[in-house]
């Protein structure tokens, strides 16, 4: 089976939006869309399913402030409880509104440091990963994408150069 993908590259997001519209529409499967920015409505149109990130952001929230709750309930009640203010530490429930900021910020602290390191695992960026970019003009002002070939490269040359491609390539990927 051939590696073989192409190359489409475009100079402008509009242009890349009809494009992959109309990939779509006639059945060819985009392997990736390299951006220099963010383009909103991309995903949708390349039909990629919203993302489930979300939800691992509410659990590791979660996560945070149970943990929040269980060191503050032993560390201010059962290992060294103080009267500070007035205030006797005898049970964690009527001293909690004391403890709200903190249950917060591990709550926060919790749920970004564990989301940062679901991202990088998620989207196989180790330390010390070559890019994967196949153009550096990708990351200035031009937009790349990459579409899989199957036997039908000179109709996919001419289908890419009719959506207003300013270049396109057929590349051996390894």
């Amino acid at each position: 089976m051939s590696n073989k993908v192409i190359y489409a590259i475009y100079n402008d997001d509009d242009i890349l939006m009809d494009a992959v519209k109309k990939t779509r529409a006639a059945h060819h499967h985009i392997e990736e869309v390299f951006t220099p920015f963010p383009v909103h409505g991309l995903d949708k149109a390349m039909g990629i399913a919203p993302t489930r990130l979300a939800i691992c952001a509410f659990l590791y929230g979660c996560v945070g402030l149970a943990v929040a709750t269980a060191m503050m309930n032993y560390i201010m009640i059962q290992d060294w409880p103080q009267d500070i203010g007035g205030k006797p530490s005898f049970s964690y429930i009527e001293n909690m509104p004391a403890f709200v900021p903190i249950m917060f910020e591990l709550t926060v602290f919790f749920a970004a440091h564990l989301m940062v390191i679901t991202f990088y695992m998620r989207s196989k960026l180790w330390p010390f990963k070559d890019a994967e970019n196949p153009d550096v003009r990708t990351t200035d002002d031009h937009f790349l994408m990459e579409v899989a070939v199957n036997d039908n490269e000179e109709e996919l040359i001419s289908f890419f150069q009719s959506t207003g491609a300013v270049e396109v390539k057929v590349i051996d990927k390894h």
